[in-house]
């Protein structure tokens, strides 16, 4: 296998759709990239599609049919970032470094047939390398990959944030920047709460429940390679050359930054896109919640809370978050899916959302959560559902006092 020379640092960057959204945003990211590289540093870059491409070409696809083949939809949705990638390769070579564009297939990104949300199996890195010991940037699209059946694929939300840790595993690299249109991880939502803290650090664990619970900085996908890879992911300002936020482990955020006690909450977040499903009146009776979720796994529905409330004469209730994105996947499957496990009836209401509490302190501390429903009620919101776990303490509300549930809870513990 290819090598690069022993004492060159391999850099993998990370840049968004808004990075490189036109022609004067791709310039002045070859700009950034070949400086990066005149400082002796073997550099891979992932990009993301131009701006809102992947969304046009959604629309697109709308237009031409109601329910396209998922196939036919990865086949269109991987030229997003085959355009941004060329165009950044043709930019760092006119800015005097040679330059190479991969798809994700070229690069070796081996994914499963999973259409529009693969899991990734493999990185075969060897390409990349031999790139790399040519002195070339290689440029490549995020998002995408290939199955071993040859089939175009694409990672689905948060893709190109996955592929770029995935490549970072796959070559040898222990950082990976993401850098973005913020400068770092904040403790809530900065266009929601006036005067949030950038955090110079955050563990593993509490940034993967962060981007599980709506922070929409990293996609949880990534993190999760990363923390089982010791990746280090650090985010940043594509624009402003400012210190960003380090995701790492516990034990090396506290030796680094001199943290003597232990962060008691490290974030508030949010998530507004997601809508509540209630099974009513179910049968009180072993194997009904499985037969429920088993038909719901067949359209790899991610859900992402689930509540049953206590029997009562025979019956119970079963409600459960999925992204709002997703419920047209099972709408139409959900009423005889009533009937087979005998619910009187089914709701949906979509005019909900999510305030969750994350930090270490949830397990250590007593009182978090008494007063984090407390901060609530002084604002006259109501909390429909609650969930909790080691690091978070999540709340479902209306949607339309969303905004103001963040920032009363930063205000609690964060101002």
């Amino acid at each position: 296998m290819s090598t690069v020379a022993k004492n060159t640092p391999i850099l993998v960057q990370k840049y968004g759709g808004t990075s490189v959204a036109t022609a004067e945003h791709i310039r002045r990211v070859a700009k950034r990239v070949t400086a990066e590289k005149r400082k002796g540093k073997a550099v891979v870059v992932v990009v993301s599609a131009m701006g809102k491409t992947t969304d046009e070409l959604i629309a697109l696809s709308s237009e031409i049919s109601g329910k396209p083949p998922r196939r036919e939809m990865d086949m269109l949705l991987h030229a997003g970032e085959i355009i941004s990638a060329s165009l950044l390769a043709i930019a760092i070579e006119e800015e005097g470094e040679s330059a190479v564009s991969l798809t994700g297939s070229q690069a070796g990104m081996i994914t499963d047939e999973s259409h529009m949300q693969a899991r990734i199996e493999q990185v075969e890195g060897e390409r990349i390398l031999r790139h790399l010991t040519k002195g070339r940037v290689v440029v490549i699209t995020g998002f995408q990959g290939v199955s071993r059946q040859n089939e175009i694929t694409t990672l689905g939300r948060g893709g190109s944030d996955t592929s770029a840790v995935a490549f970072a595993v796959g070559i040898g690299a222990g950082q990976c920047e993401i850098l973005t249109d913020v400068d770092g991880v904040y403790t809530a939502d900065p266009r929601i709460v006036e005067n949030p803290q950038k955090l110079p650090w955050c563990s593993y664990d509490e940034m993967l429940e962060m981007a599980s619970l709506g922070a929409k900085v990293l996609h949880s996908r990534s993190v999760e390679i990363a923390r089982k890879f010791e990746i280090e992911l650090i985010v940043s300002s594509s624009v402003e050359q400012t210190p960003g936020t380090l995701v790492c482990s516990s034990q090396k955020g506290r030796k680094e930054f001199g943290e003597m006690e232990e962060v008691l909450i490290r974030g508030v977040a949010h998530n507004a896109d997601v809508a509540k499903v209630s099974l009513l009146g179910v049968a009180d009776k072993p194997g009904v919640a499985g037969d429920v979720f088993a038909a719901l796994g067949k359209h790899q529905l991610n859900i992402l809370l689930i509540v049953q409330a206590e029997s009562h004469e025979g019956h119970n209730d079963i409600s459960f978050l999925v992204p709002s994105e997703m419920l047209n996947q099972v709408e139409g499957d959900l009423e005889s899916l009533a009937g087979q496990t005998g619910a009187q009836k089914v709701h949906i209401d979509r005019d909900v959302g999510t305030v969750s509490v994350v930090g270490e302190g949830v397990q250590r501390e007593a009182g978090i959560a008494g007063r984090m429903f407390k901060a609530l009620a002084a604002e006259g919101i109501n909390i429909d559902l609650i969930s909790t776990s080691n690091l978070m303490i999540s709340c479902v509300v209306p949607q339309d006092c969303l905004e103001k549930a963040v920032q009363a809870v930063h205000r609690e513990f964060l101002e």
